[in-house]
């Protein structure tokens, strides 16, 4: 092997290793080494500021509590989250084509979107009790809006031009819409997607933290109140990872359904 070849393994092998999950992981074991260190130097009291290490051992210590509490959040995240998504979609469609249903409905959503949902939370038990009905509503409302958003403009958005031209071959409206029309707006309901999956995580706390028994939201409370700060930095790193599983979940659908958008191509410069 000459020399020009051995460079050039090497360099393949460094830019293999070197990659953007590589660098994503060394960014978190960077900030979580600078976070230890910081609380070691300064002599900050676990009670303020734990640092991870007591942090893991936290969770090691309350794993049975922490894992029981984590589907109970996740029940709730994932019904308002999926009932958000359907109803998001259902109502992009006929505000995104029809002008009346725009200026009848829409000025509707964004007016309920004014509304802190932190304060509607009290409410909704009021009504409801202290059961997974509200939380599922919390999660529902603080998810819809961006999925109906970015619907309406990724249907809106296509160029009349391409509209024309495919009509003009003798498409059905019918045809256009499923071959031309969605397929350019799911790359923007996708974005929706994954901003509301965002969203859904903190209104589940939120419906957790007004009016409930169990859950993260409910462990942070109580550890907060017994000033068990390790233990609630452990619940919000299980909500953290919920969050982030919901996240990717979304983003693997996206990569099978879109294999074909520019966004899910891999470029050199992509990977760089």
């Amino acid at each position: 092997m000459s020399e020009k070849e051995v460079e050039t393994s090497k360099h393949l092998v460094v830019r293999a290793l070197w990659n953007k999950q590589t660098q994503t992981v060394l960014s978190f074991v960077v900030a979580l080494l600078l976070w230890e260190l910081i609380v070691r130097i300064f002599h900050i009291r676990a009670y303020i500021l734990p640092p991870p290490t007591e942090i893991i051992i936290a969770i090691v210590k309350y794993i049975t509590p922490l894992l029981n509490a984590l589907l109970y959040t996740a029940r709730s995240l994932l019904i308002g989250y999926v009932i958000a998504v359907a109803a998001g979609v259902l109502l992009a469609l006929p505000v995104a084509f029809s002008r009346f249903i725009q200026r009848a409905v829409y000025p509707l959503i964004v007016v309920s979107q004014l509304v802190p949902k932190v304060a509607l939370a009290p409410i909704f038990v009021i009504w409801f009790g202290f059961g997974l009905l509200p939380k599922i509503m919390i999660v529902f409302l603080l998810s819809f809006f961006p999925i109906v958003l970015n619907g309406i403009v990724g249907l809106r958005s296509i160029d009349s031009e391409i509209i024309s031209l495919t009509r003009s071959t003798g498409a059905r409206a019918v045809d256009v819409f499923f071959k031309v029309r969605l397929p350019s707006a799911l790359p923007t309901f996708f974005a929706g997607f994954k901003l509301a999956a965002i969203s859904a995580t903190v209104g589940a706390v939120i419906g957790e933290f007004i009016g409930s028994d169990a859950g993260l939201g409910y462990i942070i409370l109580t550890a907060n109140g017994d000033m068990q700060t390790d233990y609630s930095f452990a619940a919000i790193v299980c909500l953290t990872v919920l969050g982030l599983l919901l996240y990717f979940a979304v983003e693997f659908i996206e990569r099978l359904v879109l294999p074909w958008h520019i966004s899910q191509r891999t470029t050199d410069y992509q990977g760089s």
